[in-house]
Protein backbone atom coordinates (compact mmCIF):
# COMPACT_ATOMS: atom_id res chain seq x y z
CA UNK A 1 0.00 0.00 0.00
CA UNK A 2 2.51 2.19 -0.96
CA UNK A 3 2.14 6.20 -1.93
CA UNK A 4 5.09 8.64 -2.39
CA UNK A 5 4.83 12.33 -3.55
CA UNK A 6 8.05 14.38 -4.08
CA UNK A 7 8.81 17.08 -1.68
CA UNK A 8 6.99 19.73 -4.03
CA UNK A 9 4.08 17.74 -2.87
CA UNK A 10 4.14 16.03 -6.49
CA UNK A 11 1.90 13.04 -6.32
CA UNK A 12 3.66 10.03 -8.04
CA UNK A 13 2.64 6.72 -6.51
CA UNK A 14 -0.95 5.67 -5.16
CA UNK A 15 -1.50 2.77 -3.28
CA UNK A 16 1.06 0.30 -4.89
CA UNK A 17 1.15 -2.89 -3.89
CA UNK A 18 2.43 -6.06 -5.03
CA UNK A 19 4.85 -9.09 -4.15
CA UNK A 20 7.87 -10.64 -6.17
CA UNK A 21 8.69 -14.27 -5.23
CA UNK A 22 12.54 -15.14 -5.29
CA UNK A 23 13.56 -16.59 -8.43
CA UNK A 24 10.79 -14.26 -10.32
CA UNK A 25 10.97 -11.66 -13.08
CA UNK A 26 8.58 -8.57 -12.84
CA UNK A 27 8.17 -6.13 -15.42
CA UNK A 28 6.89 -2.51 -15.03
CA UNK A 29 5.65 -1.01 -17.89
CA UNK A 30 3.56 2.55 -18.58
CA UNK A 31 3.83 5.95 -20.73
CA UNK A 32 6.24 8.34 -19.69
CA UNK A 33 5.57 9.63 -16.16
CA UNK A 34 3.83 6.81 -14.96
CA UNK A 35 6.07 6.20 -12.09
CA UNK A 36 8.21 3.10 -13.31
CA UNK A 37 11.43 4.37 -12.06
CA UNK A 38 10.73 6.11 -8.77
CA UNK A 39 8.66 2.90 -7.79
CA UNK A 40 12.02 0.89 -8.00
CA UNK A 41 13.86 3.67 -6.94
CA UNK A 42 12.35 2.70 -3.32
CA UNK A 43 13.39 -0.32 -3.50
CA UNK A 44 17.02 0.32 -2.32
CA UNK A 45 15.54 3.52 -0.22
CA UNK A 46 16.63 5.96 -3.04
CA UNK A 47 13.26 7.40 -1.85
CA UNK A 48 10.97 7.15 1.30
CA UNK A 49 7.29 6.54 0.85
CA UNK A 50 5.34 8.97 2.11
CA UNK A 51 2.92 5.97 3.09
CA UNK A 52 2.74 2.16 2.88
CA UNK A 53 6.05 0.05 3.76
CA UNK A 54 8.42 -1.46 1.44
CA UNK A 55 9.51 -5.13 2.47
CA UNK A 56 12.11 -7.54 1.77
CA UNK A 57 11.69 -10.90 3.45
CA UNK A 58 9.24 -9.42 5.97
CA UNK A 59 11.28 -6.53 6.80
CA UNK A 60 10.77 -3.07 6.26
CA UNK A 61 13.71 -1.52 4.21
CA UNK A 62 13.91 1.45 6.57
CA UNK A 63 14.90 -1.32 9.17
CA UNK A 64 17.82 -2.51 7.30
CA UNK A 65 21.21 -0.70 7.96
CA UNK A 66 21.71 1.41 4.04
CA UNK A 67 24.81 -0.35 3.16
CA UNK A 68 23.43 -3.87 4.61
CA UNK A 69 20.32 -3.38 2.42
CA UNK A 70 21.94 -1.82 -0.80
CA UNK A 71 25.02 -4.64 -0.84
CA UNK A 72 21.72 -7.31 -1.08
CA UNK A 73 20.75 -5.27 -4.47
CA UNK A 74 22.26 -4.79 -7.80
CA UNK A 75 21.38 -2.44 -10.11
CA UNK A 76 21.78 -2.06 -14.19
CA UNK A 77 21.10 1.27 -15.42
CA UNK A 78 19.67 2.25 -18.98
CA UNK A 79 22.66 4.28 -19.29
CA UNK A 80 25.88 1.95 -17.92
CA UNK A 81 27.11 4.08 -15.69
CA UNK A 82 31.38 4.07 -15.76
CA UNK A 83 34.00 5.70 -13.67
CA UNK A 84 37.74 7.02 -14.22
CA UNK A 85 40.10 4.70 -13.40
CA UNK A 86 40.87 0.75 -15.26
CA UNK A 87 38.52 -1.54 -16.25
CA UNK A 88 39.22 -3.53 -13.60
CA UNK A 89 38.76 -1.40 -10.86
CA UNK A 90 35.05 -0.14 -13.01
CA UNK A 91 34.17 -4.12 -12.58
CA UNK A 92 35.70 -4.61 -8.83
CA UNK A 93 32.85 -1.46 -7.80
CA UNK A 94 30.70 -4.36 -7.32
CA UNK A 95 32.79 -6.01 -5.42
CA UNK A 96 35.70 -3.83 -3.68
CA UNK A 97 37.96 -7.17 -2.21
CA UNK A 98 37.22 -9.04 -5.89
CA UNK A 99 40.16 -11.34 -7.37
CA UNK A 100 41.37 -10.95 -11.00
CA UNK A 101 39.94 -14.22 -11.39
CA UNK A 102 36.37 -13.43 -9.82
CA UNK A 103 36.59 -10.06 -12.39
CA UNK A 104 37.69 -12.59 -15.67
CA UNK A 105 35.02 -14.71 -14.66
CA UNK A 106 32.15 -11.88 -14.09
CA UNK A 107 32.97 -10.56 -17.70
CA UNK A 108 32.96 -13.89 -19.27
CA UNK A 109 29.22 -14.31 -17.83
CA UNK A 110 28.73 -11.07 -19.13
CA UNK A 111 30.23 -11.72 -22.68
CA UNK A 112 32.78 -9.02 -22.24
CA UNK A 113 35.68 -10.87 -21.48
CA UNK A 114 36.89 -10.85 -25.55
CA UNK A 115 36.73 -7.57 -26.41
CA UNK A 116 38.48 -6.21 -23.00
CA UNK A 117 41.30 -8.77 -23.88
CA UNK A 118 41.75 -7.04 -27.18
CA UNK A 119 42.64 -3.78 -25.54
CA UNK A 120 45.92 -2.71 -25.39
CA UNK A 121 46.19 -3.32 -21.45
CA UNK A 122 43.33 -5.61 -21.00
CA UNK A 123 41.76 -4.83 -17.75
CA UNK A 124 44.20 -2.86 -16.89
CA UNK A 125 42.98 -0.37 -19.60
CA UNK A 126 41.88 3.12 -18.39
CA UNK A 127 37.97 4.17 -18.80
CA UNK A 128 37.62 7.65 -20.08
CA UNK A 129 35.26 9.87 -18.03
CA UNK A 130 31.68 8.41 -18.52
CA UNK A 131 33.19 5.38 -20.98
CA UNK A 132 34.23 7.43 -23.86
CA UNK A 133 36.03 4.98 -26.47
CA UNK A 134 33.81 2.50 -25.66
CA UNK A 135 30.42 1.75 -27.82
CA UNK A 136 27.41 1.25 -25.88
CA UNK A 137 27.49 -2.26 -25.87
CA UNK A 138 30.26 -2.55 -24.60
CA UNK A 139 29.49 0.04 -22.03
CA UNK A 140 26.35 -2.46 -20.87
CA UNK A 141 28.16 -5.36 -20.58
CA UNK A 142 30.87 -4.15 -18.29
CA UNK A 143 27.82 -2.85 -16.42
CA UNK A 144 26.08 -6.23 -16.50
CA UNK A 145 29.91 -7.65 -15.59
CA UNK A 146 29.92 -5.65 -12.14
CA UNK A 147 26.50 -6.91 -11.66
CA UNK A 148 27.41 -10.44 -11.94
CA UNK A 149 30.64 -9.94 -10.46
CA UNK A 150 28.19 -8.62 -6.68
CA UNK A 151 26.03 -11.04 -7.38
CA UNK A 152 23.46 -9.86 -5.00
CA UNK A 153 20.13 -11.55 -4.49
CA UNK A 154 17.69 -8.48 -5.93
CA UNK A 155 18.32 -7.40 -9.44
CA UNK A 156 16.88 -4.36 -10.54
CA UNK A 157 16.77 -3.35 -14.50
CA UNK A 158 16.32 -0.43 -16.24
CA UNK A 159 16.29 -2.00 -19.71
CA UNK A 160 19.64 -1.76 -20.12
CA UNK A 161 19.38 -2.80 -24.03
CA UNK A 162 16.82 -0.28 -25.10
CA UNK A 163 19.22 2.13 -26.85
CA UNK A 164 21.44 -0.19 -28.56
CA UNK A 165 22.14 -1.79 -31.99
CA UNK A 166 20.49 -5.15 -32.52
CA UNK A 167 23.66 -6.99 -32.11
CA UNK A 168 25.27 -5.30 -28.83
CA UNK A 169 21.11 -5.86 -27.69
CA UNK A 170 20.94 -9.88 -28.33
CA UNK A 171 24.62 -10.20 -26.67
CA UNK A 172 23.81 -8.28 -23.68
CA UNK A 173 20.03 -9.63 -23.46
CA UNK A 174 21.42 -12.93 -23.76
CA UNK A 175 24.45 -11.96 -20.51
CA UNK A 176 20.90 -10.22 -18.49
CA UNK A 177 19.22 -13.90 -18.93
CA UNK A 178 22.16 -15.43 -17.49
CA UNK A 179 22.03 -12.71 -14.69
CA UNK A 180 18.67 -13.08 -13.54
CA UNK A 181 18.65 -17.07 -12.62
CA UNK A 182 18.11 -17.85 -9.12
CA UNK A 183 17.35 -13.61 -8.58
CA UNK A 184 14.23 -11.72 -7.67
CA UNK A 185 14.36 -9.39 -10.57
CA UNK A 186 12.32 -6.04 -11.26
CA UNK A 187 12.86 -4.58 -14.87
CA UNK A 188 11.57 -1.50 -16.32
CA UNK A 189 10.54 -2.92 -19.81
CA UNK A 190 10.52 -1.01 -22.85
CA UNK A 191 10.59 -3.92 -24.71
CA UNK A 192 8.03 -6.51 -25.97
CA UNK A 193 10.76 -9.12 -25.84
CA UNK A 194 11.54 -8.71 -22.02
CA UNK A 195 7.71 -8.54 -21.47
CA UNK A 196 6.51 -11.54 -22.70
CA UNK A 197 9.65 -13.36 -20.70
CA UNK A 198 8.55 -11.76 -17.25
CA UNK A 199 6.53 -14.33 -14.72
CA UNK A 200 4.27 -11.38 -14.32
CA UNK A 201 3.46 -7.52 -15.72
CA UNK A 202 2.62 -4.67 -13.78
CA UNK A 203 1.22 -1.84 -15.49
CA UNK A 204 1.52 1.58 -14.25
CA UNK A 205 -1.10 4.91 -15.20
CA UNK A 206 -0.64 8.04 -13.48
CA UNK A 207 0.91 6.08 -10.62
CA UNK A 208 -1.55 3.37 -9.91
CA UNK A 209 -1.44 -0.19 -10.72
CA UNK A 210 -4.11 -0.13 -13.66
CA UNK A 211 -3.58 -3.93 -13.95
CA UNK A 212 -1.29 -7.02 -13.01
CA UNK A 213 -0.70 -10.38 -14.78
CA UNK A 214 0.90 -12.18 -17.45
CA UNK A 215 1.23 -11.39 -21.24
CA UNK A 216 -1.68 -13.40 -22.56
CA UNK A 217 -3.69 -12.47 -20.01
CA UNK A 218 -3.30 -8.43 -20.09
CA UNK A 219 -3.85 -8.51 -23.73
CA UNK A 220 -7.51 -10.00 -22.92
CA UNK A 221 -7.89 -7.68 -20.09
CA UNK A 222 -6.17 -4.88 -20.67
CA UNK A 223 -6.97 -1.49 -22.49
CA UNK A 224 -3.97 0.19 -22.06
CA UNK A 225 -1.40 -2.79 -22.12
CA UNK A 226 -3.12 -3.85 -25.30
CA UNK A 227 -2.53 -0.73 -26.86
CA UNK A 228 0.94 -0.48 -25.88
CA UNK A 229 1.73 -3.51 -27.48
CA UNK A 230 0.25 -2.27 -30.47
CA UNK A 231 2.78 0.73 -30.64
CA UNK A 232 5.53 -1.81 -31.19
CA UNK A 233 4.19 -2.76 -34.34
CA UNK A 234 5.51 0.70 -36.11
CA UNK A 235 8.98 0.42 -34.21
CA UNK A 236 7.95 2.45 -31.20
CA UNK A 237 8.66 1.95 -27.46
CA UNK A 238 6.51 0.12 -24.88
CA UNK A 239 6.52 3.55 -23.14
CA UNK A 240 6.33 6.55 -25.23
CA UNK A 241 3.95 9.24 -24.67
CA UNK A 242 1.29 9.31 -26.85
CA UNK A 243 0.45 11.69 -29.71
CA UNK A 244 -3.20 13.13 -29.59
CA UNK A 245 -4.10 11.19 -33.00
CA UNK A 246 -2.85 7.91 -31.31
CA UNK A 247 -5.47 9.11 -27.97
CA UNK A 248 -8.10 9.89 -30.41
CA UNK A 249 -7.89 6.76 -32.46
CA UNK A 250 -7.67 4.65 -28.94
CA UNK A 251 -10.88 6.46 -27.85
CA UNK A 252 -12.80 5.09 -31.30
CA UNK A 253 -11.58 1.38 -30.23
Amino acid sequence: NVSFKYPDGTDVLHDIAFEAKPGQMIAVVGLTGAGKTTLVSLIPRFYTPTSGRVLIDGVDVRQYKLRSLRERISIVPQDAVLFSGTIADNLRYGKLDATQEEIEAAAKAAHAHDFVSRLPKGYETPVAEAGGGLSGGERQRLSVARAVLKDAPILILDEPTSSLDAISEEIVFGALKRLRVGRTTIVIAHRLSTVRDADAILVLDGGRISAFGKHDELLASSQLYRRMCARLSVGKSLDEPETVDELIQAAKQ
